[in-house]
């Protein structure tokens, strides 16, 4: 599975992870302290959704096309107005644009607050650099992501949060997420860590889960959205999202927006959401 992310800018998985990553970093800003979001696979930042790439897939017209279009309740409309706000600040530099995770973090950011944003791929590096020129509060740097988690941890802000979000271009990365998670804990324990993953393979889902859990961290929320029951075919059907020491609220706005969200976003039967929260304190 190739989840380079101007293939799939917009879709349902964008939007469940986007929407959670605004309501980490809302929390992160309920204390003046400043903190820092490294984002270990920063893609090029911003997507333009009639892109050949796009319009090839048109995955965003059943994801973030949907949720626009849509009559939120007015407390899911509350929840999820920092993601919403994010995307519209980006419309405004061009109608059919969406953000990507450090573009989204970078519009919700405070002025004491900082933004690393890490990306192998020459082409989308070069991108993120034209993006964030001249922005003091944001470091881009050209750089296998996964090394990230021992070089650039913890940060001088003592504060803050990791999102992994590869592309799955390659075998190995579910065991590549745990190795990273493992040695990432061990020398920033108190972050707050968000994985994303791909529903497919149903096995290798189930390995990953196991293999996170032998790690002993103390609090892990695992969020996942299936759009459909699984496919008689290997495909997409879900969308995951590990969180490591989640925030005290978040169970609680989960279960606000997330049964709204998999109403929008279904494609089959057999959609549903759930929320598991391991460790030796509730999340």
């Amino acid at each position: 599975m190739n989840y380079r992310h101007a293939f799939h800018a917009g879709n349902f998985a964008d939007v469940m992870k986007h929407a959670i990553l605004a309501r980490l970093v809302e929390y992160l800003k309920g204390k003046d302290k400043a903190f820092r979001v490294i984002d270990t696979h920063a893609g090029a930042g911003a997507y333009d959704l009639r892109d050949d790439a796009s319009t090839r897939t048109g995955e965003w017209r059943g994801g973030i096309g949907r949720v626009l279009e849509a009559d939120l309740p007015p407390d899911v409309a509350r929840l999820l107005a920092p993601y919403l706000f994010a995307v519209e600040e980006t419309r405004k530099e061009g109608r059919d644009l969406y953000p990507g995770s450090p573009l989204l973090v970078r519009h919700l950011l405070r002025a004491q607050d900082r933004l690393t944003a890490i990306e192998l791929h020459p082409e989308d590096a070069a991108r993120l650099r034209q993006l964030f020129a001249g922005d003091h509060q944001v470091r881009v740097i050209e750089l296998d992501g996964w090394l990230s988690l021992g070089a650039h941890l913890p940060p001088k802000e003592k504060r803050g949060l990791v999102l992994v979000d590869p592309p799955f271009e390659e075998p190995g990365e579910f065991g590549r997420l745990v190795d990273g998670l493992a040695k990432a804990t061990r020398r920033w324990p108190g972050g707050v860590y968000a994985l994303w993953y791909p529903i497919k393979h149903r096995t290798a889902v189930a390995t990953f889960r196991d293999d996170v859990a032998r790690l002993g961290l103390p609090r892990v929320l695992d969020i996942r959205l299936e759009i459909r029951g699984p496919s008689t075919l290997p495909a997409l059907d879900g969308s995951g999202m590990l969180i490591v020491n989640p925030p005290y609220t978040l169970a609680g706005e989960l279960d606000v927006m997330m049964p709204v969200l998999t109403s929008l976003l279904t494609q089959d039967e057999g959609a549903r959401w759930s929320a598991e929260s391991t460790g030796t304190e509730r999340a």
